[in-house]
């Protein structure tokens, strides 16, 4: 009977020794403090982190009130803790990003300015080369895997569009004269809910700008204008189609804004330019020019119109649905969120 006691007591000693090696080997969670503003499974987002993504994206000479900042820093980050649980995909996929990917972005992204001026707007914006190379990292990380455990998985078969055709005809029947158009939208405003695959908002007139003319310039060096639409066209209708519109019959546009109207029926397929309606900017591009008729999925553009279609849709339901399972297997606490509305609005 006292062996059996002693062993027992040996066993418990020894699990006991055993339980608390392997808690001193567990790193202790960051304590939270007032500068933790998230916390994304074990990853802490914090206020110095937010107030960087605000100044790249604030116009530095525009004067706002602190409900205004703060409107746009709940929405900023919102965007990182979405960012923060895609780019944590990353290792388990064996996902990495060359500095060669960074240099290329980096270059790209401040393309058409000069050096010293670039530089400048960086220091009037308290940022660092440093920083900027950061986000552009974690940018390109999250495009891949969203690549990988999202677009790569949609494809669509000859007989989905032929379903598509057969239960849509009418559509494919043109009335009257009609231009195939496609947009990218940046508005100068931080918007509710960011539509596109990168998270990416310009949330002022300056950033709007600024983004606008950076997007022009990659489409210029041969990007795709559908990619480019899915990663950074505030449009939520549009950006998931690619910036598609679809098919417009001509007599809408002449009625659009002058604006929209000229450019577009000045314009020749294939072509992209920028309209700014005094609202928001675009970068419009003309598809095509359609004349009235019926089409069938020999007509040229018509399968590969089905095609994008179907697979713009059916990719923004697997990305919401994976954007969702992300968040509900990883403990999200946004406290920033939680202190606004404990203290009535004031943080």
């Amino acid at each position: 009977m006292r062996q059996t006691s002693r062993h027992c007591l040996v066993v418990v000693v020894l699990a006991a020794a055993v339980l608390s090696q392997a808690c001193s080997r567990t790193p202790a969670a960051p304590a939270v403090t007032p500068d933790t503003w998230a916390v994304v499974g074990t990853r802490q987002i914090m206020r110095a982190e937010v107030d960087k993504a605000f100044e790249r994206n604030r116009d530095p000479n525009q004067v706002m009130s602190a409900e205004e900042a703060l409107i746009a820093k709940l929405g900023l980050l919102n965007d990182l803790i979405v960012q923060e649980l895609v780019a944590s995909r990353a290792p388990a996929l064996q996902i990495t990003v060359p500095d060669v990917d960074v240099d290329k972005a980096f270059t790209d992204a401040k393309k058409g300015v000069a050096d010293e001026v670039f530089k400048q707007e960086m220091a009037r914006r308290n940022l660092t080369e440093a920083d900027m190379r950061e986000t552009l990292k974690r940018e390109l990380t999250v495009q891949k895997v969203m690549e990988k455990e999202v677009t790569a998985k949609v494809i669509i078969s000859d007989q989905e569009v032929t379903d598509f055709f057969n239960a849509n005809k009418a559509q494919f029947n043109i009335p009257e004269d009609a231009v195939h158009i496609a947009q990218i939208v940046v508005t100068p405003v931080a918007d509710g809910q960011v539509a596109n695959r990168s998270g990416d908002d310009a949330t002022t007139p300056q950033a709007a700008q600024t983004k606008i003319a950076s997007l022009m310039q990659r489409l210029q060096a041969g990007s795709s204008f559908g990619d480019l639409a899915m990663d950074y066209s505030e449009d939520p209708e549009s950006a998931p189609r690619g910036g598609d519109m679809g098919l417009v019959p001509v007599s809408s546009i002449r009625q659009a804004p002058a604006a929209l109207r000229d450019a577009v029926l000045a314009m020749t397929p294939g072509n992209a330019r920028v309209v700014n309606d005094g609202n928001v900017l675009r970068i419009v591009l003309l598809v095509s020019r359609e004349t009235a008729g019926q089409r069938d999925l020999s007509t040229p553009g018509t399968k590969e119109q089905i095609t994008q279609a179907l697979k713009a849709r059916r990719e923004q339901l697997l990305r919401d649905a994976y954007l969702g399972a992300l968040r509900q297997d990883t403990l999200v606490t946004n406290y920033l969120a939680k202190r606004l509305v404990e203290g009535n609005g004031k943080l």
